[in-house]
């Protein structure tokens, strides 16, 4: 019955994904209307706003947006995606859906004023928190309320970039960690169905206009090799600049944060009266960013005020994410590194625009730490698999670079920041996965074949008597034998007592050497020996392992290995 029970609920669980898609892909419709209808209320409809509006607005809105964080929705600081793995593994998927108010009211009116930040994080946080309160209004199981969170992340995160597929990867990648088939089936139609809702309203047309992409030739990769490089570098100095500063902004007095966010949007607004292209989300200059229409001098200095403006911004406490603005300094980091290496190498085919589009990619993963999304956000971006050699080869030395000279991700930083001790995917990542030959021993096993004399595999036993005793029965089945009564049989044995007629136990689970120690230890169960066969053939023996082998393997140090 239970086993019944599980199976509906499986079932239930993947239709409701559908729902949660839907739901959440009109949150991020009416979301995304309403920092249009912020942007174009406080800065005007014009692309250069007025001196006093575009300094006046986010200064001003910082201190609304402070006053509704400190004591209205306390919830809705920073970009979501951490709060969304708290959910998940310390709240049991619990996102209150006054957050999902709150982020909306306040991410709203701070982007639309200009803070440098971006709506796709808020929109992941929403589709959690919309998610949470379909789940618990269903009372479903507390297993399906912990996985439910990332499924709403997943769908609220798809509609804000309009690319399921990224939106799949990075959850995958950063929240949850795993691939496990129940809940990716239920992100998966989670993301879809927000997409196709978001597009039912908005158009089925992407983020950007993304330039035809082609690849000449092998001496371009190097090329990109350069941007990855340039990349990695622009990745860590905004890495360092939050390691260094965010502990220092959390240490001023409390009334100071009524003020930060206020400060924060009037340090944009200065830097906005002559270069209004950094503040918001910046969607319309990545654009022209992608078509060439500036010189490198002017996307290097955008792509530094951008930096500049960012960390003004998250530091304040602002909410809001920080897709956007990695997006927005990867294009024109990009940009400016293909004019720069074009004036020098006439040669290249590659256009400005596609450095740009690498470079989108590029600063993904060095500053988020997300190689896998970052790769497939520039290809689902453009269409064209064409792209997927130099993104690789971009996105790698940048995430190598970032890897290399700071070692905690950005993510699980905060978190560590915040006082939380929240899983850090990257370190799962890269932990060493052990495997049945880690530590099997290949000695210490005597094999007995079933027609074999017992008085024969009593002498091999006295020789060694520390060897476990095997029966192959047949290929593929093993059993154990006793010592004790191969020994008492041996000395009245006839001509046909075989190790058949020892107390035995079996048939034996076997393993394979590849399997993982974990599979391991769920077969072993209460065998003491269990065999490790041959996967091109089972009654080959290659080794045993022991519960003692297997505890040990864990146990070792680097040192000792």
């Amino acid at each position: 019955m239970h086993a019944v029970f599980t199976l509906r609920e499986d079932r239930f669980f993947l239709m409701l994904a559908v729902l949660i898609g839907v739901f959440s892909g009109l949150a991020v419709v009416c979301f995304r209307l309403a920092i249009e209808w912020t942007q174009i209320t406080l800065l005007g409809p014009s692309l250069s706003p007025s001196f006093p509006r575009v300094v006046l607005a986010p200064a001003i809105a910082g201190i609304v947006v402070a006053l509704l964080a400190i004591h209205v929705f306390p919830r809705v600081r920073g970009s979501g995606v951490n709060q969304i793995k708290a959910a998940m593994y310390i709240s049991d998927g619990y996102v209150p859906f006054t957050t999902v108010i709150g982020k909306f009211i306040a991410c709203a009116l701070a982007i639309g004023s200009g803070q440098s930040l971006g709506p796709e994080d808020p929109s992941l946080q929403m589709g959690a928190g919309i998610a949470s309160l379909i789940g618990r209004s269903l009372r479903l199981s507390q297993e399906k309320l912990r996985l439910i969170a990332p499924v709403g992340a997943a769908a609220g995160l798809a509609a804000a970039f309009n690319a399921p597929i990224s939106a799949v990867l990075f959850v995958i990648e950063e929240v949850i960690g795993t691939w496990s088939a129940g809940v990716l089936g239920a992100i998966v139609l989670a993301a879809v169905s927000s997409v196709v809702t978001m597009r039912a309203f908005l158009g089925p047309e992407s983020l950007f206009r993304v330039p035809p992409f082609r690849l000449a030739g092998p001496g371009e990769v190097l090329a990109y090799a350069a941007l990855g490089v340039a990349g990695g570098a622009a990745s860590l100095v905004l890495l360092k600049w939050i390691v260094y500063a965010r502990p220092k902004m959390q240490a001023l007095p409390r009334w100071t944060e009524y003020f930060q966010p206020a400060a924060a949007g009037l340090l944009i607004g200065l830097i906005g009266v002559r270069f209004p292209q950094v503040m918001g989300a910046g969607y319309a200059i990545v654009d022209q960013a992608l078509h060439g229409q500036f010189v490198w001098q002017l996307l290097l200095l955008l792509a530094a005020l951008k930096l500049l403006a960012t960390g003004f911004s998250f530091l304040s406490g602002t909410p809001g994410g920080l897709f956007a603005p990695t997006i927005f300094v990867g294009a024109m980091l990009g940009g400016a590194v293909g004019s720069i290496e074009h004036h020098f190498f006439p040669s290249l085919t590659a256009t400005i625009g596609t450095f740009a589009l690498v470079g989108i990619g590029t600063l993904f993963a060095g500053f988020l730490r997300t190689p896998i999304t970052s790769v497939f956000m520039v290809i689902e971006l453009s269409g064209n698999y064409t792209a997927i050699l130099p993104v690789i080869i971009s996105t790698m030395i940048a995430y190598g670079i970032s890897r290399a000279y700071q070692k905690v991700p950005l993510f699980d930083l905060l978190a560590r920041q915040d006082g939380l001790v929240l899983p850090s995917i990257e370190e799962r990542r890269e932990m060493t996965s052990f495997v049945v030959e880690d530590a099997m021993r290949t000695g210490g096993v005597l094999v007995a074949e079933p027609g074999e004399h017992i008085v024969e595999v009593a002498k091999r036993a006295e020789a060694n008597p520390e060897a476990a005793l095997l029966l192959r029965m047949r290929p593929g089945e093993w059993w154990l034998l006793d010592r004790e009564d191969v020994m008492r049989l041996a000395p009245d044995a006839a001509r046909t007592t075989t190790p058949i007629h020892a107390k035995s136990k079996g048939p034996v689970p076997y393993l394979f050497r590849d399997q993982s120690l974990a599979e391991a230890l769920q077969v072993m169960g209460d065998w003491p020996v269990l065999p490790v066969a041959s996967r091109a053939d089972l009654g080959k023996l290659e080794g045993i392992l022991t519960l003692a082998d297997t505890l040990h393997a864990f146990r070792k140090t680097p040192k000792e290995e």
